[in-house]
């Protein structure tokens, strides 16, 4: 969020906010942002206004994310979790050609290796998803039903390992998505059919579209010639439409998943039937910043613009269309990947 001249992802640092008790760090990230060796006692906070305000920061002027404290100015925002607790995060801003005052935090300068950067990034993933993955492992360890369980434990945990699993997907996202704008998202491409990773995308949707009571069908295909492609980077992608397109849908709707072939290129849709979105919605789809801002989320802004990046990563495009009958994302494949790429899309299209 917010990119600096060299292009350059800075990771988040994170804090839970439980509905009771303390904030409680994830790792030192947000302590080195806030520019604290610990965060001051606090029996409790409301929110990412009550944080920044028991840390001395204040909003600043005109802007409803950015805080401030002397010169040093952080871009933060929160996730609700459904325990009633939120996930906070803070990331260093201004990105700026100005000259800097001590203490602002700096852009990179522009002889900084790429590769610096990508293992910056997979060290921050690693320490972040490893911590998730103990979290995630010991719930489920818990409710293997080894141990007798009270039924409030039980809910409790059942709540853990759920977050634990969307925190984890996230974070993923997160580092893909920075790891893009770098040029170093990692694809291993092979020549395989597209039918079975559409049906696998399906299949892994599937448990959220009957939660939503929404339809979620696979069209027969017509026959399609295989593609080179990272079969897990494009399975994500089309998940990716499924889960926006599930979250607009009403009760009863039905989605669609269908592919065809195109002169030189595959294209596969994901169509909602219902009714049309604004159009706003739709020209602002794959804009992570405008979204996540507007929205004040980021996990659905932030999924579906790296299903942009990776469709982009194999030479093709992403688009998205409504009519009277309903709303469509689609996304094109080419049949032979051309020789030159183009650069990854940027935070903001």
């Amino acid at each position: 969020m917010g990119e600096t001249p060299g292009g350059n992802e800075t990771a988040p640092g994170l804090a839970l906010l439980p509905r009771q008790g303390p904030p409680r760090l994830l790792g030192p990230l947000l302590l080195e942002y806030l520019g604290l060796e610990a965060l001051p006692p606090m029996s409790a906070v409301a929110g990412i206004d009550g944080l920044m305000a028991a840390v001395g920061f204040r909003r600043k002027n005109g802007e409803r994310n950015l805080w401030e404290r002397q010169e040093r100015i952080l871009l933060v925002g929160e996730e609700p979790l459904e325990d009633g607790g939120r996930l906070a995060w803070a990331l260093p801003v201004p990105w700026s050609t100005e000259p800097a005052s001590p203490g602002v935090p700096q852009a990179s300068p522009p002889g900084e290796r790429v590769e610096d950067r990508v293992r910056f990034l997979s060290l921050a993933s690693h320490d972040l998803r490893g911590s998730l993955a103990n979290i995630r492992s010991y719930a489920a360890l818990l409710l293997n039903g080894r141990i007798p369980l009270e039924p409030k434990a039980q809910r409790g945990l059942e709540t853990i390992l759920r977050n634990a699993d969307r925190a984890l997907s996230f974070a993923q996202d997160f580092f893909d998505s920075s790891r893009a704008d770098l040029g170093a998202l990692a694809c291993e491409r092979e020549r395989q059919p597209l039918l079975p990773i559409l049906d696998a995308a399906v299949e892994r949707t599937r448990a959220a579209a009957s939660a939503a009571n929404v339809g979620l069908e696979l069209d027969t295909l017509p026959e399609l010639p295989d593609v080179t492609v990272d079969a897990g980077r494009i399975q994500h992608a089309v998940e990716a439409f499924v889960h926006h397109l599930l979250a607009r849908a009403q009760p009863g709707e039905a989605l669609h998943v269908r592919a065809e072939r195109l002169g030189h290129q595959v294209r596969v849709e994901v169509r909602r039937d219902g009714a049309a979105v604004p159009e706003e919605d739709i020209t602002a789809v794959f804009q992570c910043e405008e979204r996540a801002f507007r929205e004040r989320k980021l996990e659905d802004p932030l999924r579906v613009f790296l299903a942009r990046q990776e469709v982009e990563a194999h030479g093709g495009q992403v688009g998205a269309q409504a009519d009277a009958g309903g709303t469509t994302l689609f996304l094109t494949l080419p049949l032979s990947l051309p020789a030159e790429l183009g650069h990854p899309a940027g935070w903001q299209a």
